[in-house]
């Protein structure tokens, strides 16, 4: 896994998730296909193959630029602003 600057600027222990599935998609009435969380915040958004693309939007309406999947049995983190998969 690569390391990038915004990884040990995170919240430890990391934040709580604020729900349990991406509350965007549920006003508008989609489904996400799988979810993100973010590590700086905890907000729970839906990953780019879902059609709304909650979390990247979060990242550009906010900068918090790391997040972790937030589906069972994974546990990879991504930076958006590095584009890597990081540790």
């Amino acid at each position: 896994m690569n390391e990038c600057p915004h990884v040990p600027a995170l919240p430890r222990p990391e934040p709580e998730p604020r729900s349990d599935t991406c509350p965007e998609c549920l006003a508008v009435g989609s489904h996400p296909v799988q979810l993100r969380k973010c590590l700086v915040c905890g907000h729970v958004g839906c990953c780019d193959s879902s059609p709304y693309q909650h979390s990247t939007h979060h990242f550009e309406q906010t900068g918090h630029p790391v997040m972790r999947s937030f589906e069972e049995g994974e546990d990879w983190r991504w930076c958006f602003v590095d584009q890597l998969i990081v540790g």
